[in-house]
């Protein structure tokens, strides 16, 4: 009976800790649920604040990036006149007859840029790049088309190797002036050098002879055929300078004009050295050589058909045509029919 008894007590003592370990399983596998709730919730509140932020930092840094050039990585606030060239647009009408005068062919800024800078911006992302450079580097590509000696700043030595956005941005985190630019150390001897020969330079373009200054410009006094012949500057191909010279009169620099050539083979306009034998004596004006008005003989057929081909831009007002050489005088006898 004893025993019977113990048996009933243990199996309810039993039935009892079972039911509290139900209980407590039961509750601690809801609490984690409910937990992982509240996680997700406040980390979905965390993304969507952290996103929206992103997206607000990322519309300043392409806002930002609309102020600075392409190229070089200035602000366009530091220029007075706000001056900008779309990368991507079409080239402008003035690069267009620098073009031109070159014979070269390029229609849309990016194979220009490519050309000058040697950069591709085709591939460019709005987000990482800017749209638009400079006027500063639309000179220096103009002055390296042109081939004219030039001074002028340009801010980096390389173009610019632009990011995308991060915490650490120099974009938005750049003074008014445009991106910040690391210090290039300079080697002391070699711009000791530079100096030296820019400063030799100088003094040799400035030491010149007075009598032949003199002589050049009476013989054009004499000469004063302004008004008759053409200047070298209405060409519409931008010639190397010694072919200009060599189809320019000796004594006034224009084209040549019913050109003649001496016994010493340089070459003149008539009028002008026909004015000049008469005045200042029988030698030729280049070299000193004698020379008479009868030994002046009209140039090779070859040089004159080369030199009917040559382009000009006809001077008249509005009119801005391009004509061979040989045909500027008809084309001129046309603006005077229509006066």
């Amino acid at each position: 009976h004893l025993a019977n008894n113990n048996k009933g007590n243990m199996a309810a003592s039993l039935d009892q800790v079972i039911e509290e370990k139900t209980d407590t399983v039961a509750l601690m596998s809801h609490s984690p649920f409910e937990k992982e709730t509240e996680l997700n919730k406040s980390m979905q509140a965390i993304d969507k604040g952290a996103f929206h932020v992103s997206q607000r930092e990322a519309k300043t840094h392409q806002e930002n990036l609309q102020h600075l050039c392409r190229i070089c990585g200035s602000s366009f606030k530091t220029d007075p006149y706000k001056r900008s060239h779309p990368v991507h647009g079409p080239i402008d009408d003035e690069m267009q007859v620098l073009l031109r005068k070159k014979e070269k062919k390029a229609i849309s800024w990016p194979d220009l840029l490519a050309k000058v800078f040697k950069i591709g911006v085709k591939g460019d992302i709005d987000t990482i790049h800017p749209t638009k450079f400079c006027h500063q580097c639309w000179t220096v590509v103009q002055k390296k088309l042109s081939n004219s000696p030039y001074e002028m700043f340009f801010p980096r030595r390389s173009p610019v190797e632009w990011q995308s956005h991060s915490s650490s941005c120099d974009v938005c985190g750049t003074s008014p002036r445009g991106v910040k630019r690391k210090k290039q150390v300079l080697n002391p001897q070699l711009s000791k050098k530079l100096r030296m020969v820019a400063g030799r330079v100088r003094k040799i373009r400035q030491i010149k002879n007075p009598k032949q200054v003199n002589q050049k410009s009476l013989m054009k006094k004499i000469a004063s055929c302004k008004k008759i012949h053409l200047s070298t500057k209405i060409l519409a191909v931008d010639y190397p300078s010694d072919f200009v010279k060599s189809i320019s009169c000796q004594i006034c620099e224009h084209i040549l004009a019913d050109p003649v050539e001496t016994t010493c083979k340089h070459l003149f306009c008539r009028t002008c050295i026909l004015k000049c034998l008469k005045v200042m004596g029988s030698y030729c004006p280049a070299c000193c050589y004698p020379c008479f008005p009868t030994d002046l003989v009209s140039p090779v057929k070859s040089f004159l058909s080369i030199m009917n081909s040559l382009l000009v831009i006809c001077p008249v007002k509005d009119c801005q045509e391009e004509v061979c050489l040989g045909k500027y005088c008809h084309h001129l006898s046309r603006h005077k029919e229509i006066k």
